[in-house]
């Protein structure tokens, strides 16, 4: 059954934001889930996470970067036209109650789950406070989305200044953990901006949660595509995630691990972009 793309909307360069059609799933979406889709019949399955939804209007919402042919098919798909498959929601929600002062880093796209997940824990009486990081101004994503959640406070980052404070997510993270005022962390974007978020807190003592996106293939933990090594014991991203305790993951395992397909997707992205220059001439 095909899913109708009812909005897209481009964020930056190569980052889109797209609304699609999806009654059944969006009944049942929680905070931190993630779905699966294939663009048509011919390609891929990739795991993309929820950035917000409506169950009653039925739609739900996800924001990717074209980073290979996928992603690179998805983003020329146009409100009215169709994708070929929608699973969800998959893995495991968030957890958001009685956290208490909590500390929700976003970093890159990563920003599109921690927006319902901050929505969701402030909604459920926590304190939260929202680190929102980027390389530069142009690669932030929904800061004025978070600006109008009921939060106690939003601390831009940039690596180059160009917007907020310059500097890296994990130096205000180490201020509010020198301040004491931090119970619980999340960070949710790229591994390394993860790992090294996890390393801030650990000497706090300040439990932290990470939403890990391993390679996945159909989501249901059948592949072991997605597995994981934590504290010592293997994990399936897609069934017993994607949130794990960031101070266990081995973060360096996991980078390798998605780096294993890199260079098969540069090709198939160039050939991708080959035909698509041949069809315009």
């Amino acid at each position: 059954m095909p899913f109708e793309v009812l909005q897209k909307r481009q964020l930056s360069e190569a980052v889109f934001e797209m609304t699609v059609a999806a009654p059944a799933v969006a009944a049942k979406v929680r905070p931190g889930q993630f779905l699966m889709l294939r663009v048509d019949e011919h390609g891929e399955r990739i795991p993309l996470t929820f950035s917000d939804w409506d169950a009653e209007q039925g739609w739900v919402r996800f924001i990717f970067m074209v980073v290979g042919k996928t992603t690179h098919a998805l983003s020329h798909r146009e409100a009215g036209e169709t994708i070929a498959d929608l699973v969800g929601p998959l893995g495991k929600p968030t957890r958001v109650e009685g956290l208490g002062r909590c500390v929700v880093v976003g970093g890159g796209v990563g920003a599109a789950v921690a927006y319902p997940v901050a929505r969701a824990m402030a909604e459920a009486g926590n304190e939260v406070t929202v680190i929102l990081g980027a390389r530069t101004a142009d690669l932030l994503v929904l800061a004025d989305e978070f600006e109008k959640l009921p939060i106690s406070e939003l601390i831009v980052a940039t690596d180059d200044g160009s917007e907020g404070r310059k500097g890296l997510v994990t130096e205000p993270l180490k201020e509010l953990c020198d301040a004491g005022v931090v119970d619980h962390a999340m960070a949710i974007g790229p591994a390394i901006m993860m790992k090294f978020c996890a390393a801030t807190t650990r000497p706090y003592g300040v439990p932290t949660v990470v939403s890990l996106n391993p390679i996945m293939v159909d989501g249901t933990g059948m592949c072991g595509a997605c597995r994981v090594s934590v504290g010592g014991e293997t994990k399936f991203g897609c069934v017993d995630g994607p949130d794990f305790d960031g101070h266990l993951v081995d973060f360096e395992e996991l980078m390798s691990r998605q780096r294993i397909y890199a260079d098969e997707e540069r090709e198939a992205d160039a050939a991708y972009r080959q035909e698509c220059s041949c069809r315009t001439k």
